[in-house]
């Protein structure tokens, strides 16, 4: 069972479960309509924000904020769910950051930290990681770190603006954690 108390953190990143009082810095963060191509929700509109946040309220999923340590200041929000401690798996998704923070290493630093946190502390067997098929840089990070690709569900999930995204597959297992990993 996961914690909904975890805090993660290594030298450039804290991350801690993400609260409604979150939501005042993480809301200017996210008002790049731009960033929500690729998403369920468009969280530059407020309404939609709050309900993108609902479920992890509810303890649906382990939401959380993204410190970033170095600049002293949120960053975004990362998250485990779908969590089966009989199938001895998780995914690590729901994930963005604001503009002015890619490419700066902090979604690796993240990734690694809860890949960690998911192999060495839990001992799962399997990490899950899905993005749109259509959305280049965040396949081309995921195959960088050693994500394998496994496959494409078609008309999988509703997105902003009403469209329905090709759903593409990555995993990590725990045989591949250390020894192929690039992060």
């Amino acid at each position: 069972m996961l914690n909904s108390n975890l805090v993660l953190e290594n030298d450039k990143i804290l991350l801690r479960p993400l609260t409604e009082q979150d939501f005042p810095i993480l809301i200017p963060l996210a008002n790049d309509p731009n960033l929500w191509t690729y998403f369920t929700y468009d969280l530059s509109i407020p309404s939609e924000f709050e309900e993108w946040a609902k479920p992890a309220l509810a303890g649906a999923r382990l939401q959380f904020l993204v410190w970033d340590k170095q600049l002293n200041q949120a960053v975004g929000s990362t998250a485990f769910g779908n969590y089966s401690d009989r199938d001895q798996r998780i995914e690590i998704g729901w994930t963005w950051l604001g503009r002015a923070f890619h490419g700066t290493g902090i979604n690796q630093a993240m990734k690694l930290l809860m890949l960690e946190y998911c192999f060495e502390t839990l001992k799962l067997k399997r990490v899950e990681i899905k993005t749109d098929v259509l959305n280049l840089p965040a396949r081309k990070a995921l195959m960088k770190f050693g994500a394998v690709e496994e496959g494409v569900l078609r008309s999988h999930t509703l997105l902003t603006h009403g469209r329905r995204r090709d759903t593409i597959y990555y995993s990590v297992l725990d045989s591949e954690w250390g020894s192929t990993m690039k992060i």
